[in-house]
């Protein structure tokens, strides 16, 4: 006995996944993925890092001293105009220690089992990644997020005036440069040296970038009291890990060092007065970054060439490059970003953990945009999703240029303030940048970016 037709199980179609789907599209006929992954930033390595890291091998230095801490200690130094830097296990451990030693000197000595922040409040950049914040946690102080300007997607000044009228106490900022772009800095610091603030200078992404204070050129990590940079395995001068702190006081030199191996006294054995870190940089990892060091100015000029090469080819969409003021400011061009027009956006929303949207012919979105580059092998990643909004800081204050951010919705009264960074969130996102990215591969990007408004 047959099934009659109507009597048949229905055939089950298998469901396409994401890239699948996408591959499959008509809008993108004819493009194939890359043979090997196109990155959004990775290590570029030249050779000369074998050699120090041989050498440091072969004489048994493969401690947390050695010939290659003190040179890149002394070679960064010169290279940033500052008079010390402190070679550390990585630039969370430059930040921890900085944010610790600008609360020693504004509130004192913290006992064993305290933070010297301990009950105070501290200005914090919004947009940026956590590494920046969380020291303030872990001196036991309270992170208040400044909202983003949008001219360099830096902590607002006018937002700073204003977190200064409603915490008047506040005695430290801690400022980062998003994606190599210097802040502006010469405001915030007026505003910090009016209210007799000390500033956390969070330079992680930006080596080799310029601000121009009070009329001379100044790099980037010689801004602030207290400076750090990074050479985690993203960044444009790399050790794998690695970072340091920068300063012109021989003091706080010192007392960096001294904290970063352990708070260890001048005694023959071992005594400690003071609460201490394993945060000394390996020697190893220093010869990385010491064959890295010489080719900094050639990896920024790859980058800038490859901004370039973006704003040029994206010039006929309805899309912006991350933002700088050329008057004020070089970049070291680390990520190549952009932000859709907000009248484009496709219909999108965001959860905590995942993303969809719908599209519309002539409209997109950075979900759609990340998704398809990924599809055909390519790394982009959204814009740093603003601190406020994070579930860990979910309770802490937020100050934008109309004053307190957090609860500004009413069913009744229209409207609810500007909130920049999470706009910049909502619309942006960081395209590959990786400095091994070949022209003709970035116009592939560019094409498949073109084609999401089709």
């Amino acid at each position: 006995m047959t099934m009659s037709a109507s009597n048949q199980a229905p055939v089950q179609k298998k469901r396409l996944s994401q890239r699948e789907a996408i591959l499959q599209d008509p809008r993108f006929r004819g493009i194939e993925p890359f043979a090997s992954k196109v990155w959004l930033a990775s290590p570029t390595m030249h050779g000369e890092e074998q050699r120090w890291v041989d050498e440091a091998i072969q004489t048994n230095w493969v401690s947390t001293v050695g010939a290659n801490i003190d040179a890149i200690e002394r070679q960064i130094a010169e290279y940033i105009g500052c008079k010390y830097a402190v070679a550390l296990s990585a630039g969370t451990a430059a930040l921890h220690l900085a944010t610790k030693l600008a609360g020693e000197k504004l509130y004192g000595q913290a006992r064993p089992n305290e933070g010297t922040l301990q009950g105070k409040r501290v200005f914090c950049s919004d947009c940026t990644f956590d590494a920046s914040i969380n020291p303030v946690a872990y001196e036991d102080g309270e992170a208040v997020f400044i909202d983003t300007e949008p001219d360099t997607w830096n902590m607002s000044p006018e937002a700073l005036e204003k977190a200064f009228e409603l915490y008047p106490d506040t005695r430290l900022i801690i400022v980062a440069h998003l994606y190599g772009t210097p802040g502006k800095m010469e405001e915030i610091k007026d505003i910090a040296d009016r209210h007799g603030a000390l500033i956390v200078e969070d330079a992680a992404e930006s080596l080799g970038a310029k601000y121009k204070l009070r009329g001379k050129w100044v790099e980037t990590g010689n801004l602030g009291g207290f400076n750090c940079i990074s050479f985690n395995g993203n960044k444009i001068v790399t050790g794998s890990s690695g970072g340091m702190f920068l300063t012109n006081s021989l003091e706080d030199a010192n007392k960096v060092r001294k904290w970063s191996t352990q708070s260890r006294e001048n005694a023959p054995w071992y005594q400690h007065e003071e609460i201490g870190y394993n945060y000394r940089m390996s020697n190893i990892i220093a010869g990385v970054v010491r064959g890295q060091l010489p080719y900094l100015d050639e990896h920024i000029a790859q980058k800038k060439a490859i901004y370039e090469r973006y704003k040029a080819g994206l010039s006929d969409l309805p899309v912006q490059m991350n933002p700088f003021d050329p008057q004020k400011s070089i970049p070291n061009y680390w990520l190549s970003c952009m932000i859709l027009d907000p009248d484009v956006m496709c219909p999108t929303v965001r959860g905590e953990q995942e993303a969809l949207y719908v599209h519309e012919s002539g409209r997109s979105c950075p979900t759609e945009i990340l998704a398809a580059i990924a599809a055909f092998n390519a790394e982009g990643r959204p814009i740093w999703k603003p601190m406020h909004m994070q579930p860990i800081y979910r309770t802490h204050a937020f100050v934008t240029v109309e004053g307190n951010g957090r609860g500004r919705s009413n069913a009744y009264i229209a409207g609810s303030g500007a909130d920049v960074g999470a706009d910049i969130f909502h619309r942006g996102l960081c395209l590959p940048s990786d400095n091994k990215m070949t022209p003709e591969q970035q116009d592939v990007v560019i094409e498949i970016i073109h084609r999401c408004f089709d």
